[in-house]
């Protein structure tokens, strides 16, 4: 069974993002980065079929600029076993991304098709369900669970009423939450050896999609500083404040 997973080049998480002075975007100079988190965990849920013997072959795919191979080297040391770079400078949006991952399905043919639930940058959680449209497929979005068994994908998912647990005929789509497992740490040897393991690139005009962005953005501003919290020494001193300070009483 072949496994693809998609992974997105993102700033890593523990760094704090700075705004460019002009507000036109996020200022990306000398700032570490990382494989999206949610992504992290779709590589590893696909290794873990592998290493149960359910998945034969797993690829990883990413689409940006020459720099996102890093991330496809980072998921190949983890245990995918080669990567595809879809090489384009245009700032991708979720339509353009599930196009071009549409286009990577037809010819990889994949069984099963691991992106995670939403990246830490925009935030859109889109992609895994546009490229289910598009591409006709079932999808198991917000996965705390992954069985494959009997041909099927039996996917338990994070709903707001709790679990629910779908069983989707393969090839499916499935998006992973972060309850569905802890990523590993890549060990010095299999990042040795992801140097070795091929990667192929290809453009958007290769895969015969357009990807020109229709969304413009307009302004980028930084979340609003939080102000310090106080501390009171008493109910009736609380009570107070929030009468006549806060007056939410």
């Amino acid at each position: 069974m072949k496994v693809l997973v998609a992974v997105k080049r993102v700033i890593d998480y523990n760094v704090k993002v700075r705004v460019k002075a002009d507000h036109s975007d996020v200022d990306l100079t000398n700032v570490k980065m990382a494989i999206n988190p949610f992504c992290e965990i779709a590589v590893e849920e696909a290794v873990r079929l592998k290493e149960k013997g359910v998945a034969s072959e797993i690829v990883v795919v990413s689409m940006g600029p020459k720099e996102c191979q890093e991330q496809i080297r980072t998921a190949l040391a983890l245990g995918a076993d080669r990567g595809i770079q879809v090489q384009t400078d245009e700032k991708l949006d979720s339509l353009s991304v599930a196009k071009l991952l549409k286009a990577i399905v037809d010819e990889e043919k994949p069984d099963l098709i691991v992106l995670g639930k939403q990246s830490i940058d925009s935030d859109n959680n889109q992609t895994g369900q546009m490229l289910a449209a598009l591409a006709g497929l079932p999808q198991g979005t917000f996965a705390s669970e992954v069985k494959v068994e009997d041909g099927k994908a039996v996917v338990t998912r994070e709903i707001d009423g709790g679990l629910q647990t779908v069983a989707l005929n393969l090839p499916a789509v499935v998006t992973t939450d972060l309850r569905l497992n802890e990523p590993r740490y890549a060990s010095l040897p299999n990042i040795m050896k992801a140097k070795r393991k091929p990667l192929d690139v290809k453009t958007p005009a290769e895969l015969g999609v357009e990807v020109a962005s229709t969304i413009t953005t307009l302004k980028v501003e930084p979340p609003a500083e939080r102000q310090a919290g106080i501390k009171v020494g008493s109910v009736d001193e609380l009570v107070e404040k929030l009468k006549n300070e806060a007056k939410v009483i």
